[in-house]
């Protein structure tokens, strides 16, 4: 019996990666992640959806809409509701030869952007 690796699975069924299938692909995954990431900080913090919207500025309903599909969201809003759930935002951006790490972080009114570049 032969074993496949995960990726190998996604090139035959999704498309390898670049195409636009494979990218959009690797885009609602990448969606659903933020959205479960938003409601697990929100729980650990015991904040209801209309607690956390208060905190941030936005209707229950932006929250719930963040959390279930977090297609049409700003990186400012992402950071208004990380910071309310006081917890960090980090980006990593992966080019060809480097690899580049930022860490998102606003302190009072300063949004402050840390990035970290290595060779791969």
């Amino acid at each position: 019996m032969k074993t496949y690796t995960l990726e190998e699975i996604e090139d035959k069924h999704i498309g390898k990666k670049g195409t636009k299938k494979r990218d959009e692909f690797e885009f609602e995954v990448t969606v659903g992640i933020i959205g479960g990431m938003i409601r697990q900080a929100r729980k650990q913090r015991h904040l209801t959806q209309e607690e956390l919207g208060k905190l941030v500025g936005v209707q229950k309903a932006q929250i719930s809409k963040l959390e279930n599909n977090a297609r049409n969201v700003t990186i400012e809003t992402l950071l208004k509701i990380f910071q309310a759930l006081k917890a960090e935002l980090t980006i990593n951006v992966q080019l060809l030869d480097t690899k580049v790490n930022a860490k998102v972080s606003k302190a009072k009114s300063v949004k402050k952007v840390k990035l970290q570049t290595a060779n791969v």
